[in-house]
């Protein structure tokens, strides 16, 4: 035994097999109490000696265990799994004197745990050969296999192995390959993104083994069309639609499944309720779909929103009208739920469907349900429905409109520091092993929008309370919860202490190793040192992100000393606010207790500090009543009521349109720029540290894309600056300037938390949320479009200045009609009908007057329509241009849209382009946009 120890302790893990088969089942039973005393000791060794020995480890503890149960746990174990050559075949060595029972037994407890690779699949596939029992098919070893199969198409060759030949190879690929379709979710590995008719992938190597006789085709016809009936993820519902259209479907197969294809047509995604439409038009020139399922389908399809799916079951629904005129009296109500469609040309198609067949309905209750629904439908189409329907259409009384928002946001207590060791390391342990808390996950449209990351602060606050009074106890704690997590195994990374990445984590990170003593004197003010950013590249990233690491560092420095009773900069309210009367109150604490304030918590406390208010008088007497040098300072700031950064109001840089280049080429030459500067503040500069000096800079506009940040690292810049959105919207615009022009994803979430700040917004932070709302991606938009509603709900959106930003941004080519469209869509139908109606007034005008028509404009122009004949339009200045878009010949989408928006205004109602209200700061209100997009240089509108 001591041998093998001996051999363990010196990392030598090819000597291990043979010593543990030379122990009897006593000394491997004694071997393996030891072991897993080691493999207590090693979680705090440093991280060296711990790789040396870790293999070794594994083959012996796996070896000695008499029990299949526990032998499969510590194989599984995750601190013993940071290996780069596979020690599987180690580990086979060592039980070579084994029971078959009792290795088939391991190879199935093994097959059950999570996370299994190609060389656990590999493994267990050999357990199970030795032991001469079937393999046990489990969900893991699927992903296992998959994963082996994926490696094996590129292993050892400069070009791609056929899918279809490694399969054919695998002796399990049968069971394995059935799986696949009884699984929950598919494995990742498991993809099908090449030519439709291309056999190598998946769909199509499934379905050569079909061919070849190794998978049964009925079985994977049935399996198919319950996984598309049952639903899922978009990407696995691909994959089987993929495999059952490779595979066909028989008349009797389609017959059987007639109510499975209802249901895909009704609920599934567009793709498959594609097909299962096509397999309904089968299914009834067969007779097989009867008038009743027709129609109760129809309804169900007619009420999606995809057009194409739409048309089609109107088609289908026309065939059949005139096949069997007396249908209709079944079939009409159906074809009248596509009267509710968002789509005029919908509408329009329904309703003449109805017209033309309406003859053959007797019954009077049928005719008053059509009339009914006709009733329903706007402006542009009463002269039609009463035409048609006559006396049956009643005028429906007038409904007082009520604008729906979510509830305006109220200020929130932050939650105080953790009062307990156990608490406080829980909460840090959650934070440092992942990022969970620092991701933005983009709401309904409706729900509160997540704000910045106050949490990081409470944890802060806990470890500098906490390591004063229980220093001993917490840094026990610590190592015992945080041990296998990397920084605390092998030191703070560089990624980890740089500006340009540094994230809360990393900042809860830099404090807990310095508590542990992981961090040395001399590289704590070495990396300090670099918190400061300056020079010509500096960017507001990193600027926010350097304030964050210095208070870190700093509130280091202060654990240390053990002095400092708690931090002055943790926020009041979730917001990441400070009340001025709390923060006096704590600076009378430090007073008292001779404590030093640190130079950058304090700063960071009176950037958080709330300057307005009937109180700040009397709160700035009492804050220079205290007699102290930050008592003064705090009474001067409340005093002054600036922000951080005066944000300037001056025309853009913008220059033609370049014909030609890259994206890099275009935002280098400054191109079609719309972006504002911020004034010095000197205070800033002459008072604050070093690190904060950047934000009392005086920033010009400009266009710079940076790669090293994303929006799992923004959370905190909003509780840095939470009474001024302005100044952050300011430095934050490149971004959102990128996520709309060139597509960079994430940008945009910080804008929820911005629009939630008690701070003042204005013409910064408007423009901000029109490049929000045509951001490229949609969970961009949707953050946007939270912004946009908390400003409403709190009273402080100006939609006509929003309006006039986003035709700005338009004219500028900076943000795409149709983007905007689904994202002030989307706004609307949460019930802000009268909001958007408002931005869209004031966007619309400057649009119309362009020579060639915008693509996306009649998307516009529908969500225009729709909120006005929600809301009304009284009190909305006239559009101008919209009569004489709607008088143009044709039938597009545009012209439809034109004349159905108005309709809803009265009689001649045509004027000019809205004015700005008195006292808004409207940039380029008044001004008439280029009418010919294509002289861009033209129609240089600044900001």
């Amino acid at each position: 035994m001591k041998e093998l120890l001996t051999a363990v302790r010196a990392g030598r893990h090819h000597d291990v097999p043979p010593l543990v088969l030379g122990l009897d089942l006593p000394g491997r039973r004694a071997a393996l109490a030891e072991l897993k005393e080691l493999r207590k000791e090693v979680r705090s060794w440093d991280w060296q000696r711990r790789d040396k020995i870790r293999k070794a480890l594994l083959v012996a503890g796996a070896g000695c265990h008499t029990g299949a149960a526990g032998c499969a746990a510590w194989i599984g174990g995750r601190d013993l799994r940071d290996w780069t050559r596979s020690p599987y075949p180690l580990i086979l060595a060592s039980l070579k004197d084994r029971d078959p029972a009792w290795l088939g037994d391991l190879a199935l407890r093994f097959a059950g745990r999570s996370a299994l690779s190609d060389a656990e699949y590999t493994f267990v596939g050999e357990l199970t050969r030795i032991a001469q029992v079937p393999l046990p098919v489990t969900d893991n070893l699927v992903v296992g296999w998959a994963e082996l199969v994926s490696a094996a198409r590129w292993r050892g060759r400069t070009r791609r192995r056929p899918l279809t030949d490694i399969l054919r190879e695998d002796p399990h690929s049968s069971a394995l390959a059935a799986r696949l379709f009884e699984m929950p979710e598919l494995p990742p590995q498991v993809d099908f993104y090449d030519a439709p008719d291309s056999q190598d992938h998946w769909p199509g190597a499934l379905c050569a083994l079909v061919e070849d006789g190794v998978l049964d085709r009925a079985h994977l016809v049935e399996r198919c069309v319950i996984r598309l009936m049952r639903g899922g993820r978009s990407v696995d519902q691909r994959f089987f639609l993929a495999v059952l259209l490779r595979l066909g479907t028989t008349e009797e197969e389609e017959d059987r499944h007639l109510r499975d294809w209802t249901a895909m047509a009704t609920d599934g995604i567009t793709p498959v309720a594609s097909y299962a439409q096509q397999v309904l038009v089968r299914l009834d020139a067969r007779g097989m779909l009867s008038t009743r399922e027709l129609a109760d389908v129809s309804g169900a399809v007619l009420f999606r929103q995809e057009k194409k799916l739409v048309r089609a079951q109107l088609t289908l629904l026309g065939k059949v009208l005139r096949r069997d005129a007396s249908t209709a009296g079944e079939l009409l109500p159906a074809v009248a739920e596509a009267f509710g469609h968002e789509g005029i040309d919908v509408q329009e198609r329904a309703l003449k469907l109805v017209a033309r067949h309406l003859p053959a309905v007797a019954d009077p209750q049928v005719r008053e349900e059509l009339a009914s629904a006709a009733a329903r439908l706007g402006p542009l189409h009463r002269e039609t429905v009463t035409a048609l329907f006559g006396d049956l259409v009643e005028e429906e009384a007038a409904e007082a409109y009520e604008e729906f928002l979510p509830p305006a946001p109220v200020l929130r207590r932050h939650d105080p520091a953790p009062e307990t060791v156990a608490e406080l390391v829980e909460e840090v342990a959650a934070r440092v092993k992942s990022h969970a808390s620092e991701r933005w996950i983009p709401s309904s449209g409706v729900a509160a929008p997540s704000t910045g990351d106050t949490h990081f602060e409470r944890t802060l606050d806990g470890l500098v309370r906490l390591a004063r009074t229980h220093r001993e106890e917490l840094t026990e704690a610590l190592r015992e919860a945080l041990a296998g997590v990397h920084f605390v195994e092998h030191g703070l990374g560089p990624y980890m202490v740089d500006p340009r990445s540094i994230s809360t984590s990393h900042g809860t990170s830099v404090v807990v190793a310095s508590l542990l003593g992981l961090v040395s004197d001399r590289d704590r003010v070495a990396w300090r040192a670099k918190t400061t950013v300056s020079g010509p590249d500096a960017c507001a990233h990193t600027a926010l992100n350097g304030v964050l690491l210095d208070r870190a560092w700093e509130a280091a420095e202060a654990i240390a000393a053990g002095e400092t009773p708690f931090l002055l900069a943790t926020p009041t309210w979730h917001t990441g606010a400070i009340e001025a009367a709390e923060l006096v109150e704590r600076l009378r604490i430090y007073r008292e207790s001779g404590a030093r304030p640190g130079p950058a918590d304090f700063a960071q406390a009176l950037l958080r500090v709330r300057r307005g208010g009937p109180e700040a008088a009397d709160v700035a007497a009492a804050a220079e009543a205290l007699g102290t040098a930050e008592g003064d300072r705090l009474a001067a700031w409340i005093r002054a009521d600036e922000p951080v950064a005066p944000v300037l109001r001056h025309p853009a840089t913008a220059v033609s349109r370049p014909s030609a280049g890259n994206w890099w080429q275009r935002t280098t030459n400054g191109a079609r720029q719309v972006l504002l500067a911020t004034r010095e503040r000197p205070v800033i500069r002459h008072e604050f540290p070093r690190t904060f000096h950047w934000l009392g800079r005086a920033q010009l506009p400009r266009a710079q894309e940076c790669y090293h940040w994303g929006p799992e690292r923004s959370s905190h810049w909003t509780a840095t600056l939470p009474e001024d959105p302005e100044a952050l919207a300011a430095w934050l615009m490149p971004d959102l300037l990128f996520a709309a022009d060139q597509g960079q994803r994430g940008a945009v979430g910080f804008l929820p938390a911005l629009a939630e700040s008690a701070g003042e917004v204005g013409g910064a932070t408007h423009l901000a949320l029109a490049y929000g709302l045509g951001a490229r991606h949609p969970e961009d938009r949707t953050a946007a479009v939270d912004a946009l509603l908390v400003l409403a709900a709190g009273g402080r959106l100006d939609g006509a200045s929003l309006g006039r930003e986003l035709a700005i941004l338009v004219d500028r080519d900076l943000v795409k009609v149709n983007r905007t469209a689904d994202a002030l869509g989307t706004a609307a139908a949460t019930g802000a009908y009268r909001t958007v109606l408002t931005v869209l007034a004031a966007m619309l005008p400057g649009l119309l007057a362009y020579e060639k028509t915008p693509r996306g404009l009649g998307d516009l122009l529908s969500v225009a329509a729709e909120c006005a004949e929600r809301c009304g339009t009284g009190g909305i200045p006239a559009i101008a241009g919209l009569a004489a878009t709607a008088g143009r010949k044709g039938s597009s989408q545009t012209v439809r849209q034109a004349a159905r928006l108005l309709a809803t205004f009265p009689a001649g109602a045509e004027g000019s382009l809205p004015k700005a209200p008195e006292g808004v700061d409207a940039p380029g209100a008044g001004e008439a946009l280029a009418p010919d997009r294509k002289d861009q240089g033209a129609a240089d509108i600044g900001i």
